[in-house]
């Protein structure tokens, strides 16, 4: 009997939370579609002198409004592959995938401007690791924070451009051998923008 109310008790504030969100003539989802840069910050705690390469990357989002404010949104994207540097010169590649799950505050009755900030969690899964020959590889996962600010700006009803910029925290240990030579804090900017579409 207890675990039927707290189910109809979170069944209800779900409800009601949409119900405030639909009350606001707009629809619950929003799905965005961008183009991202990856900016690497590249701390090489290792001393080999590492560094992982820039690249514009597709992106993909979805978001669901609790409230009219209040959003969560998944970030995703495909495989992405990289090269590894030492000295300038590449030593292999590697392949991550980088999903992130944000909550977002998105600010209202700003003359049709939406902008919004953004915090969560960010989950990289490390494959494909193709370093000095085998000689070398990196930690196949990392999990850290995700920080983002944006801005949506309508075009009509359903769709809006979209300008965001966001810091997310990738880091991996680097072994050569068995041997673990330090942490390579890959730690992006991306800056994306795109398209979304509200429904």
């Amino acid at each position: 009997m207890k675990k039927q109310t707290i189910v109809a008790a979170v069944l209800a504030a779900c409800s009601a939370t949409a119900a405030m969100a639909q009350a606001s003539g707009e629809g619950l989802w929003l799905i965005r579609a961008r183009a991202v840069h990856l900016d690497m910050a590249n701390k090489d705690g290792t001393g080999l002198g590492l560094s992982v390469n820039n690249k514009t990357i597709p992106e993909v989002d979805v978001s669901y409004f609790f409230t009219p404010n209040i959003a969560a949104e998944l970030v995703l994207t495909v495989p992405q592959k990289q090269t590894v540097s030492m000295g300038g010169a590449s030593i292999g590649t590697f392949k991550h995938l980088p999903p992130s799950l944000l909550l977002q505050y998105h600010f209202t009755g700003l003359n049709g401007y939406k902008p919004y900030v953004g915090a969560g969690v960010n989950y990289t899964r490390i494959t494909s690791i193709n370093l000095l020959d085998g000689g070398a590889t990196l930690e196949d996962h990392s999990w850290g924070g995700a920080l983002q600010v944006g801005l949506d700006i309508p075009l009509d009803k359903n769709w809006s451009l979209n300008f965001d910029l966001k810091k997310v925290f990738i880091r991996s240990d680097v072994f050569v051998g068995t041997a673990n030579q330090g942490t390579l804090k890959l730690d992006p900017v991306l800056v994306g923008v795109g398209l979304g579409y509200r429904f």
